[in-house]
């Protein structure tokens, strides 16, 4: 065995609560190096009188590592644990400060986790891992008033430029909300709404007005309130990291320079020279002369802005912040944040957007999740460019869910596309077929799938500003039969807890290949979703875990140390396509499935449902 593979760590991704005094452990070991692993647990003060053991399941695996997990009860609060790893003869026990052969005599030197404590745990809202996005760029979503203020706004409908407006407003959206309901979605991220120069509305002005252009306080109350009419969600895109070059305090910097009252808000690296012709130079968010950065560490800056998310939450009942460039804002700040966020709205949202591995923001104290951007990378490359093969795209699917507590991953904005990327369609080159797979994978994978403005009616556009275009309202112009698949795969979503929670397993991911097969599972519940990303019919032989364990847990084996699979029956399988109501019998464990290029199923496991 690969002792040095061998890796486990207390808490973070690694042990964490999922609900009450459960916990969740994993451990990682090379890929298909071990055959199982084992873990003992117990009350480090009791070990010999409550120590148990359990099997592990095979969580996920990627491209170098296995990733095995299981629920463990602490009912005493404490957890003292060690893990029992087995391949072919050989046997190691593998504790925080050993890894040997023989198992040691005690519990010093095991892994602990010291105390459960509920304040501790990670808890992002419950109702997040139910929802579906629609994310609203409001300049270019709908207009609701008919006045135009001379020369401002271009023709709706035109071409988008960095600088150019076209009127969309809150009442425009507001007017819109029954399409929003034909549709499904229940949530709404909408970016930035307060007063800022640009369209984008990300260089804020005033942190305390809508902007005029979209409307009042008093309508985006009106708004919020009719969304949670029709059980919608309302989320606020808001920038902490960076200000507008007209924000007031900014100017009272341009003016008066190491004079201002405000001149320790920002990051300046030199004051004006003027004999010397040398201006002030300041730190801006990547080199945008007018996003001056904001200096987090200055104490009366952090509260102006504490209190800015405590006006909008208590004044409009919004449902939570989507928070621009979240990894380049101190965590100091952000443990502030959530406190007196949750302390008004316990069940607010706070979504950031991070790029990369954020488990340094997501320990319970600080975001609730974040914008799944890798996995969104890996959803591009492998169903509109097949850029990357099937093995590679379930590996790195695989490490980016062993990254984060389950909780976490399910909280997680799923997006395909959005105002910072090109359009889905535009990257699928056209191709229909790619984008209804790409998208059957974000509505069957795990976290709250969001879906960018336009995209549910086949609207194109390159990068920014061109992935910024005006809404299409002439239904004659849009794409029907697209808009009715976004609904069958909401509908399908909101069916099956699975879908939406539980686990999921790879079935079939071959190397080289563009076949993709995976199932969906909780308790009894099973999904199977198969799909080929290829232009020529394919063939997939997938072998099913049929176990009386769907989720891999395995049971409790008499007079072992272990937990094994029970026997299940012999008799077949049903599976009935989700899609078609076609029934598939599995006798085995093998199922055959014949797909077209660019084809699909969605299978739902119904044995013992057939005389239903």
């Amino acid at each position: 065995m690969n002792l040095e593979a061998f890796y486990h760590r207390h808490k973070q991704n690694w042990a964490f609560i999922y609900k009450g005094k459960d916990v969740r452990v994993r451990m990682r070991t090379m890929r298909g190096d071990v055959e199982q692993v084992d873990i003992n647990w117990g009350d480090k003060y009791d070990w010999y009188q409550t120590v148990r053991h359990r099997a592990m399941h095979k969580l996920i695996s990627d491209g170098r590592y296995d990733y095995w997990e299981t629920e463990v009860d602490a009912s005493s609060g404490r957890l003292s644990y060690r893990f029992v790893v087995h391949g072919g003869a050989e046997r190691v026990y593998y504790g925080e400060r050993w890894c040997a052969a023989e198992e040691p005599p005690d519990s010093f030197g095991n892994f602990e986790y010291p105390y459960i404590s509920v304040t501790d745990g990670i808890h992002p809202p419950e109702w997040v891992r139910d929802a579906i996005f629609y994310q609203i760029f409001p300049d270019r979503f709908a207009r609701g008033r008919l006045e135009e203020p001379a020369g401002t706004w271009e023709k709706w409908g035109g071409v988008p430029t960095k600088q150019n407006t076209f009127g969309g407003d809150l009442q425009g959206v507001l007017d819109h909300l029954d399409y929003l309901t034909e549709l499904g979605i229940t949530a709404i991220y909408l970016t930035p709404v307060f007063q800022a120069p640009s369209s984008h509305k990300y260089d804020t002005q005033d942190y305390y007005a809508v902007d005029p252009q979209f409307g009042s306080t008093e309508l985006l109350q009106q708004l919020v309130g009719a969304c949670h009419a029709r059980g919608i969600r309302v989320m606020l895109d808001i920038v902490f990291n960076h200000t507008g070059r007209l924000f007031p305090p900014f100017q009272d910097v341009l003016e008066k320079e190491a004079d201002s009252p405000y001149a320790d808000w920002f990051h300046i690296l030199q004051w004006s020279d003027r004999e010397a012709g040398m201006p002030m130079a300041y730190e801006t968010f990547g080199y945008e002369r007018d996003l001056p950065k904001l200096n987090m560490a200055n104490r009366e800056l952090a509260n102006y802005l504490l209190e800015v998310a405590e006006y909008w939450l208590k004044t409009t009942d919004i449902d939570g912040f989507r928070l621009d460039v979240a990894n380049e804002v101190d965590h100091h700040f952000w443990r502030r944040f959530r406190e007196r966020v949750k302390a008004i709205k316990p069940d607010a949202y706070i979504l950031g957007e991070i790029f990369h591995d954020a488990m340094a923001w997501l320990g319970g104290d600080q975001l609730d999740a974040v914008m799944d951007y890798p996995v969104r990378d890996i959803a591009i490359k492998f169903f509109s460019s097949q850029h990357v093969d099937a093995r590679m795209f379930a590996d790195i699917i695989g490490q980016q869910l062993a990254s984060y507590p389950q909780q976490v991953n399910e909280a997680a904005l799923q997006l395909l596309g959005s105002h910072d990327t090109p359009r889905l369609l535009t990257l699928c080159g056209g191709s229909m077929e790619k984008l209804k797979l790409a998208v059957l994978f974000q509505f069957t994978y795990i976290g709250a799938p969001c879906i960018y403005y336009g995209d549910e009616i086949g609207m194109s556009g390159e990068n920014d500003p061109d992935n910024r275009r005006c809404m299409i309202w002439d239904t004659e112009m849009q794409n029907q039969e697209l808009f009715g698949f976004y609904q069958e795969m909401i509908a399908m979503r909101k069916a099956y807890p699975a879908l939406r929670s539980g686990q999921i397993r790879f079935l079939y991911a071959p190397p080289g290949g563009y076949e993709l097969a995976y199932e969906r599972s909780l308790g009894e519940e099973r999904l199977l979703i198969a799909m080929n990303v290829a232009p020529q019919p394919g063939v997939l032989r997938l072998e099913l875990q049929r176990t009386a364990h769907p989720d891999g847990r395995g049971a409790k084996s008499e007079g072992s140390e272990a937990y094994a699979e029970i026997a299940v029956s012999a008799e077949p399988e049903v599976w009935e396509d989700l899609r078609s109501d076609e029934i598939y019998q599995v006798t085995g464990k093998e199922l055959t499935l014949e797909l077209e290029a660019y084809g699909c199923r969605v299978l739902r496991c119904i044995s013992g449902e057939v005389g239903r």
